[in-house]
């Protein structure tokens, strides 16, 4: 298994494919932790300072995830030692367009990258997966979900257990709506409760 994933992660940091297609990435994998280990975690896509520093949500977005994490009794030096973090697509796909946040990585690229995604899950083994924001959410449970119909419930898919959580970005106001901030608590009493307990 450590070649595997040895192998699997020098495929994945030399990968150009996204940028010779055409699109304005910067290319450069991004992950990290152990595998196999029982959770995992899948963002959207790096930032640029993640993309910089090559460690999953390193920034703002990173602390405002720990600090939900932590209400689940998950500390973020232990979490990043212990559990592995990925992202649906694994470059920094650049700004949107409009100025607001990073841009959502196309359907041609999600699909380019979904082999990386899909290897990751084998090698990992994961019990649980985090699923942060609505394109990991849609991409891991294979369905449209709204954030609002998924965050705060837990769903069993391909023998294991996806918790949606909505994406910690300050572009998203989402988690700032008081009926939202609820869905949120009762997916990380969720966590902290029913799911911490199994890894």
């Amino acid at each position: 298994m450590p070649g595997a994933a040895a192998d699997l992660w020098a495929e994945m940091r030399a990968c150009r494919k996204c940028l010779e297609a055409g699109y304005e990435i910067t290319p450069g994998a991004v992950f990290s932790g152990p595998a196999p280990t029982p959770l995992m975690l899948v963002g959207q896509a790096p930032g640029v300072t993640e993309a910089q520093v090559k460690r999953p949500f390193n920034a703002s977005s990173g602390t405002r995830l720990f600090q939900w994490l932590a209400e689940a009794g998950l500390d973020e030096d232990q979490f990043r030692r212990s559990f592995y973090m990925t992202a649906v697509t694994k470059c920094y796909p650049g700004k949107h367009p409009g100025g607001k946040g990073d841009r959502r990585p196309t359907r041609a690229e999600q699909k380019l990258c979904r082999p990386f995604l899909d290897r990751e899950i084998q090698l990992v083994r994961p019990k649980v997966m985090l699923a942060v924001g609505g394109l990991a959410i849609e991409t891991l449970l294979e369905r449209k979900l709204r954030l609002t119909d998924a965050v705060g419930q837990v769903f069993e898919h391909e023998g294991r257990y996806v918790l949606p959580l909505p994406h910690p970005s300050g572009a998203s106001l989402w988690p700032n709506q008081p009926e939202n901030q609820v869905r949120l608590q009762r997916a990380l009493r969720i966590l902290r409760d029913d799911l911490v307990p199994l890894l």
